[in-house]
């Protein structure tokens, strides 16, 4: 039996607790804000899982019941005490009944989640056990990009909280540039699909009966591609006429930072801050100001070159953290750009929190210990390791979080925030971060961590209630089969279309010919039928997961088809990645039967892969980037049956 994140300290007892027609779950009179969120929680588990339907109650509990209560101590002798601890609970299991005790609500939510991964997987028949448990760190938060690529519809967000919510994770922050509906920035968000006010608010109210704190998250500095990209605020990008460039993926993350020296930027900016902190009942907002790669390269290179780049770094922030903090909020900020000079910090308001992020799988401490050398207040910050691929690269993620968060226990950080990145689409799956996900709630509660291949287990039982332990094994595998991915993809389009040189193809793919494609396309066959074998050894609710692993597979097939040609088609060069137009490598291709064939197949096979994909992207996403994603896909298919379709430039 498993239970993420690893409790504290469990002792296994004599005897089992059966579940009973009669037995009820029973909240005390004390139990006043959430107790109904808690006790509806666990019924509807007890639902599902057992089949029976207990009663709600409040009152004294008898034989048989559950009881739910909050409680400074653990026992009448005082034996074990929760009063010094937040977020902790008390769960015993006997053969009378079974208590949770909460130091506070969330800590009584997170003993009946407890409770429920145990009922998951015993069904009616519970082993008795105590359990005494709570967080190490206080602050475990989740980052999910909300602006680059996939914009989740509500509901989705509201099934995102609920996930969180089962791994204690209790803080949930969504980086928005422009997809919320700004009053008066139309031109910014009219081609997107943004969040509304009531919905922010309405999730913000979901968010807190789960005990998780939503967070905002608003770029107000570097990364304002869609704000700078239009013709009323063109003007106040750092370089100029950004604005009549033609989208690309790499251009967005590369520049699009605001001109400090012009007075428009500040008063434009704090408006945006203030209309978007109204909403949220948190006391933190975290307003980014991270990769402002431009700083002084452009309309501010004067004041750069008199004042210096960090200093005109630092006074931007200092403006906007001082404002937050007259508003009651807490500053929170990415610490890349501080990081190079750290000291700079103690020139900030004290309670500003910086986020200092690496994404590295042997990510160094060098940045988290300096900062925890000044005495600044931190959060360590790793990634689910999902951008730029189809399919996250889980043990990727397992390195760098556990590396993180042991950073964070060893600094004593005051929160880790596991992040979910958008870079050039978002094209992953949400549900292709869940194990990464849960490596950073269970990494960040609990610092004993266990190794890659024993919490793959656990999270293939508690998740996906796969009895084989093998699913997040056979996603691993997966995932290491993606020679071309979309990363390489959206590259060599953007090379041969756009003429962007700055970035180059990843080693993989530069190593990649028709022989190393099939090997890896054989291999992901074979884990294909295994993951359609392990739906046996899966309770029902947990099987739509394979329908949505077995299309990623067969696109991972298709792109290292189109990878392995783009390969074969390269022009000599002595960089290696200096790559012939695909029109030519295509008419090569189509120059006999068989190639012309071969290239309309797989045009045809990427169409209707696509096809299912947009369909899966909008159960849980709206449109968001969408369209950008299927300009690339249709570029490759068009060209793959010989057709140029050259981009039109502004």
């Amino acid at each position: 039996m498993y239970i993420l994140p690893k409790p504290q300290e469990i002792n296994e007892k004599q005897g089992c607790f059966y579940v009973s027609f009669d037995g009820r779950i029973v909240l005390d009179s004390k139990v006043k804000e959430g107790g109904m969120v808690c006790a509806r929680l666990l019924f509807d588990c007890m639902k599902k899982w057992t089949g029976y339907e207990p009663a709600i109650v409040k009152g004294i509990p008898a034989a048989k019941d559950i009881y739910l209560t909050v409680s400074d101590k653990v026992a009448e002798d005082d034996k074990a005490v929760l009063r010094d601890k937040k977020q902790a609970y008390y769960l015993a299991v006997s053969p009378e009944g079974i208590t949770i005790k909460g130091s506070d609500r969330a800590g009584l939510l997170y003993g009946v989640q407890s409770l429920c991964q145990i009922i998951e997987q015993c069904g009616a028949v519970l082993p008795c056990l105590e359990i005494m448990d709570y967080p190490d760190i206080q602050h475990r938060g989740y980052y999910f990009d909300q602006t680059r690529g996939r914009v989740l519809t509500l509901d989705a967000l509201k099934k995102l909280a609920d996930k969180l919510c089962r791994y204690k994770i209790n803080e949930l922050q969504l980086y928005v540039e422009h997809t919320y509906l700004f009053s008066g920035f139309s031109e910014m968000w009219r081609d997107e699909t943004p969040l509304t006010a009531e919905e922010i608010m309405e999730l913000d109210a979901y968010c807190r009966e789960r005990s998780i704190e939503l967070i905002p998250s608003l770029s107000s500095f570097g990364h304002l591609y869609t704000l700078l990209s239009t013709k009323s605020y063109g003007e106040l990008c750092e370089l100029e006429n950004s604005w009549q460039q033609p989208f690309s993926f790499l251009d967005r993350m590369r520049h699009h930072t605001v001109n400090v020296t012009d007075e428009r930027v500040l008063p434009l900016i704090k408006g945006m801050l203030e209309e978007y902190l109204n909403l949220f009942t948190t006391d933190k907002f975290n307003f980014c100001a991270d990769e402002t790669f431009d700083l002084g390269k452009g309309k501010a290179s004067a004041l750069a070159e008199e004042k210096g780049v960090h200093r005109i770094y630092i006074d931007y922030m200092k403006e906007l953290c001082d404002f937050l903090v007259k508003k009651g909020k807490i500053p929170m900020f990415w610490g890349d750009v501080i990081g190079e000079m750290p000291e700079l910090i103690k020139e900030l308001p004290g309670q500003v929190v910086c986020l200092t992020w690496g994404y590295a799988p042997d990510q160094r401490e060098n940045e988290s210990r300096k900062m925890a050398e000044l005495g600044a207040n931190q959060y360590l910050c790793p990634g689910v390791q999902g951008w730029n691929h189809w399919i996250n690269r889980i043990e990727d993620a397992y390195k760098n979080i556990r590396r993180m968060c042991s950073y964070a226990h060893k600094y004593a950080a005051m929160g880790v925030l596991n992040t979910d990145w958008g870079d050039y689409g978002h094209v992953n799956c949400p549900e292709y971060s869940v194990p990464g996900m849960i490596f950073g709630g269970a990494f960040s509660w609990n610092q004993e961590m266990p190794e890659f291949e024993e919490i793959c287990r656990q999270v293939s039982v508690t998740e996906y209630h796969d009895a084989s332990e093998k699913l997040v094994e056979l996603l691993c595998g997966i995932s290491e089969c993606a020679a071309f991915d979309w990363f390489d993809a959206v590259i060599f389009y953007e090379k041969e279309e756009l003429g962007e040189q700055e970035v180059g193809l990843t080693g993989r793919a530069l190593r990649l010919d028709q022989e190393t494609a099939e090997e890896m396309n054989a291999a992901l066959e074979r884990l294909n039928v295994l993951v359609k074998e392990s739906a046996r050894n899966m309770d029902s609710c947990s099987r739509e997961i394979l329908q949505t692993i077995d299309m990623t597979v067969q696109g991972l097939m298709i792109w290292n088809e189109i990878g392995a040609l783009v390969m074969e088609n390269r022009a000599e060069a002595a960089c290696g990645d200096k790559m012939m137009l695909w029109k030519e490598a295509a008419e090569g291709l189509r120059g006999c039967g068989e190639g012309v064939e071969k290239c309309e197949e797989l045009a045809a096979r990427l169409e209707i892969w696509f096809m299912h994909y947009k369909s899966l992207w909008r159960r849980s996403s709206r449109e968001g980037d969408l369209h950008h994603v299927a300009e690339i896909i249709f570029w490759y298919a068009d060209l793959l049956r010989g057709r140029n379709r050259q981009k039109k430039r502004i």
